[in-house]
């Protein structure tokens, strides 16, 4: 009788360098001071659901334009030594999989935050909209970024 095959080594970390949650969070939390003096002074010019329109396009603008750009960062991310890079390549996020990570962060953020914890547990420390878009968030220090915003 032939013995089983031992089973495949259980993956505790990220395969990686990956960003640490503080550091996310941070940048997160500078860009949304961004965006919110933007999307106040856009409010100050329309009506209220215009505004609302209008700030989830310029959410969306500022987020696929600083993703898919060269760096991978947007001003947040870059105060925080931080970038989001393509999971399969580990260059460039493209305009498709930013679209796609600006879009499901706002289905992150509607359930008590959990796609923003989600990296928290993860093994490759990706949150929903990570996973969605296929990409990581990464050290500056492992991944240097060469022009901002590039």
């Amino acid at each position: 009788m032939e013995p089983y095959p031992p089973p495949p080594p259980r993956r505790v970390g990220p395969t990686g360098p990956r960003a640490a949650f503080l550091p996310r969070l941070a940048g997160w939390i500078i860009d949304g001071v961004i965006i919110g003096i933007v999307n106040r002074a856009v409010d100050s010019f329309t009506t209220a659901g215009i505004g609302v329109m209008l700030g989830f396009v310029v959410q969306l603008a500022y987020s696929v334009y600083f993703i898919a750009s060269g760096s991978g960062q947007t001003p947040g991310m870059r105060i925080m030594n931080i970038r989001a890079i393509d999971a399969t390549t580990g260059g460039r996020v493209d305009p498709g999989r930013a679209i796609a990570r600006s879009l499901i962060s706002i289905v992150s953020g509607t359930v008590f935050v959990l796609g923003y914890l989600w990296m928290l547990w993860d093994p490759e420390r990706q949150t929903w909209h990570d996973k969605v878009a296929g990409t990581y968030v990464v050290p500056t220090a492992d991944f240097p970024v060469e022009a901002w915003p590039g």
